[in-house]
Formats: C-alpha cells, sequence, structure tokens
C-alpha cells in the first residue's frame, strides 16, 4: 500500500498529524490552482483554506477509486471556486505574475523578454473558457495527467483530451496573433 493510502486512512479514523502530512503535501499545489483562477492572494488564501476544511470534514466519505488524494482535493478546489464566482458574480481572470515572482530567472532585456511573454499568455488564457483553464492549469503547471485531471473535474479522459487540445490550439492562435501585431 502507498504511504499516501495509509495517510489518508489514518486521517478518515480521525488521525491529525496524517491530514497534517497531506495538507503540506498539496496546499501549495491547490493555491495555485485557485489562485490562477481567482486573482486575488487573500482570496486564494481563503478558499484554499475552505478546500481543506471541507477535505477534513469529508474524509470520511473519500473512497480509493484508483485516483490519488490530489484528484479529490481539486475536485473539491473546483468546486470551492465556482462557489466564490457564484456568489460574487464575477468573471474569470488570473493575474500577471510579479515583477519579484520572475526577476530571479534572469536580468536585464531577458526579464522583459519574459515578462512580455508570460503577460501575452496569461492575456490568452484569459480568453479560454473556466474548464480549459483549468484543465491547462493542472495539466502543465500541475503536471496531473488526463485521468487525474477528469477525475477531479467530473469529466471523462477523452473529453479533457480533446478540451485541452482545442484549447492549446486557440491559445497558440491567440499567441500567434499578438506576436504578429
Amino acid at each position: 500500500m502507498k504511504e499516501e493510502d495509509t495517510l489518508v486512512q489514518k486521517a478518515q479514523q480521525g488521525n491529525k498529524e496524517a491530514f497534517g502530512t497531506l495538507y503540506d503535501r498539496y496546499v501549495l499545489k491547490i493555491y495555485r490552482f485557485v489562485y490562477l483562477k481567482v486573482s486575488d492572494k487573500s482570496e486564494a488564501e481563503d478558499i484554499t483554506q475552505q478546500v481543506f476544511i471541507r477535505a477534513w470534514e469529508n474524509i470520511g466519505s473519500f473512497t480509493f477509486q484508483g485516483f490519488p488524494f490530489s484528484s479529490w482535493l481539486y475536485r473539491i478546489a473546483s468546486n470551492a471556486v465556482i462557489d466564490s464566482y457564484r456568489t460574487k458574480k464575477s468573471t474569470v481572470s488570473i493575474e500577471l505574475v510579479s515583477e519579484s515572482e520572475i526577476s530571479y530567472i534572469a536580468r536585464g532585456e531577458e526579464v522583459l523578454d519574459i515578462k512580455r511573454e508570460i503577460f501575452q499568455v496569461m492575456n490568452a488564457l484569459k480568453e479560454l473558457k473556466p474548464d480549459e483553464q483549468s484543465i491547462l492549469v493542472m495539466r502543465f503547471v500541475d503536471e496531473l495527467s488526463n485521468k487525474e485531471v477528469a477525475h477531479a473535474l467530473g469529466k471523462t479522459e477523452g473529453s479533457v483530451r480533446v478540451i485541452q487540445h482545442r484549447a492549446l490550439k486557440q491559445l497558440k492562435k491567440k499567441l500567434d496573433i499578438n506576436y504578429n501585431e
């Protein structure tokens, strides 16, 4: 049995330390996913906290179905973001990565080039549908498999592949237009 499965089982029995280990393992990934959806640090922190509170409250209902525990957390996070949108009735937006977050990568002209490219990608990503954004973030930022993404979003693997393909095609088209302007 995997270490994660053991931790989940212990957490289901009320072991707070086991759940704490799971929290430590996934909090940054869940936060990043939420932050890219809501574009507000404080709101992302609140939603991430809600995700783990819901996970703790409902860990007893988690069942092993061949998917990692993280897929269940992503599903909770996705639903929490949707709930947040419903209460705020706002649109999906993704904030530009700040200079301090990318300045360690390069200096001078390289920083400007990187910032410009990130700005273009983030703006193009903003124009995609929420499901397309979620799939691209989970696949290429969090490096989840199609199977894990499908489970997290309640979709089939086939639909995830199709949405991913279309989203990448749209993203490429949008970026090609921006580079040619």
